[in-house]
């Protein structure tokens, strides 16, 4: 069966590349994600007494901003949220917000989140009953609201987490890890609100929207135990302080648990979620005459592992075989990981992200593989720790990278996805987006 390499579906745009047309996905997922979309629908009453805000993630800036901006102007407001570097709203400079934010590192917490949590706890201490705290809660918050458990202090906690960052965890395992070690996390801001009513208002970047694990879930009641988190030091080899060892062990750093008392007047509610922004993209792609299919938002494992799986399913539909027909697009997100593993002898490291990662796995897979092309960005838009999104691939990756003496396999093996996918100028740039519902993914198969 001939098929033309070029043709399009009868409602694409015939001025729309392949490229551009997976860039629009993308955009269309990280607009429905945006904090200003949903928050109306979902504002708490006014209390009688005053109303304080605390909050973290990389939405927390757009979060207060919005919930600033729809907040009545003769009632009672003030707070404090922490967003990443460079994570703030250029809007929020020219019309201040309410509530006050401020800035801290991430993945690797700092002076400046450890700061933040603390200020964190003694504004949601001395309020009553007739006041209300809400908590704006968002993807990238566990590194951001950072407050170590006594016995730790913050190099203690730079080192764990750039420890489990390397191990190949996954974010709930990750995320178990830091409830158990921190004095704010795993419940432990809900129980500092005492008798206050409190709703916290959540952006999901984790598989399954477990409110739990987002931001390690400073407000909701935690089911893992120490015993959990001893099992998963050991199994990825984190060194911990042995004092630390030894109050885990014995439970003193147990987190606060689903029957405690500390969950009355406590109410969740969700304002985005990946597969409402995979919905989105694949409302955009059907209207544009291309069957969509939403994989799923769960997807886990080793980011080049399913960049793999992702190019056996392309190659089949180029091919007229599977499930999937052609002309489509297969959508999928979910938070995968990248294990940074030794090197061989005279390697050096690269520089890379979940997002770069796919795509090397989706490049090598698909072989050069004719009518397909693949997007991978993280909706927050930072992959890693670079200042792109993510990156491309299309039927010319491999052949271009071989001409500039490229290897795919070899930039896997040393984390290098930055550097291969710079050189070839596929990198998807955005800066931040001011959201994050974790990784998104498109292939297109025409």
């Amino acid at each position: 069966m001939d098929i033309n390499p070029n043709a399009r579906p009868a409602a694409w745009p015939r001025d729309v590349s392949p490229e551009e047309l997976l860039h629009r996905l993308y955009q269309s997922a990280v607009q429905r994600a945006l904090p200003a979309q949903a928050m109306a629908e979902h504002m708490p009453a006014p209390p009688r007494g005053r109303t304080v805000v605390v909050g973290a993630g990389k939405a927390g800036a757009s979060m207060a901003q919005a919930f600033s901006d729809l907040w009545p102007a003769d009632a009672p407001l003030s707070g404090l949220v922490v967003t990443r570097y460079h994570h703030t709203p250029a809007r929020i400079a020219q019309a201040p917000c309410r509530i006050e934010i401020v800035e801290a590192a991430h993945p690797v917490p700092d002076a400046a989140g450890l700061q933040a949590a603390e200020r964190m706890l003694q504004l949601v201490q001395g309020l009553t009953a007739d006041d209300l705290v809400v908590c704006l809660i968002s993807g990238g918050g566990s590194s951001l609201l950072t407050l170590p458990a006594d016995g730790l202090s913050l190099n203690d906690k730079q080192a764990i987490n750039r420890q489990l960052l390397e191990s190949g965890a996954n974010i709930t395992e990750m995320n178990c890890v830091r409830k158990h070690l921190s004095r704010i996390k795993g419940g432990r801001l809900a129980q500092a609100c005492g008798v206050t009513p409190l709703v916290t208002l959540a952006i999901s970047d984790v598989p399954g929207d477990d409110v739990s694990v987002i931001a390690s879930g400073p407000t909701v009641p935690d089911t893992t135990t120490c015993a959990d988190a001893l099992a998963l030091l050991e199994r990825y080899r984190i060194e911990v302080p042995e004092a630390v060892l030894a109050r885990l062990r014995r439970g003193e750093l147990e987190s606060p648990k689903p029957d405690a008392q500390a969950w009355r007047h406590r109410h969740v509610q969700m304002l985005a979620t990946p597969m409402q922004s995979l919905q989105a993209a694949a409302d955009m792609a059907r209207g544009l005459g291309l069957t969509a299919h939403v994989l799923s938002d769960e997807i886990e494992g080793e980011s080049s592992d399913i960049g793999r799986m992702h190019a056996a399913l392309a190659r089949a539909a180029a091919r007229g075989q599977g499930p999937f027909q052609a002309p489509c697009v297969l959508l999928s997100g979910g938070e995968t990981t990248v294990t940074v593993r030794p090197l061989p002898p005279g390697w050096q490291r690269g520089t890379g992200g979940r997002a770069g990662e796919f795509c090397l796995g989706l490049a090598l897979g698909l072989q050069g593989q004719a009518r397909v092309w693949g997007l991978a960005a993280d909706t927050d838009g930072i992959d890693g720790m670079g200042s792109n999104a993510g990156a491309r691939v299309g039927p010319d990756t491999l052949a271009r990278a071989q001409a500039l003496g490229l290897k795919a396999s070899e930039h896997v093996v040393r984390n290098d996805a930055h550097g291969f996918f710079s050189a070839l100028g596929d990198l998807v740039v955005t800066g931040p987006t001011y959201t994050n519902v974790n990784d998104f993914r498109a292939i297109l198969v025409l």
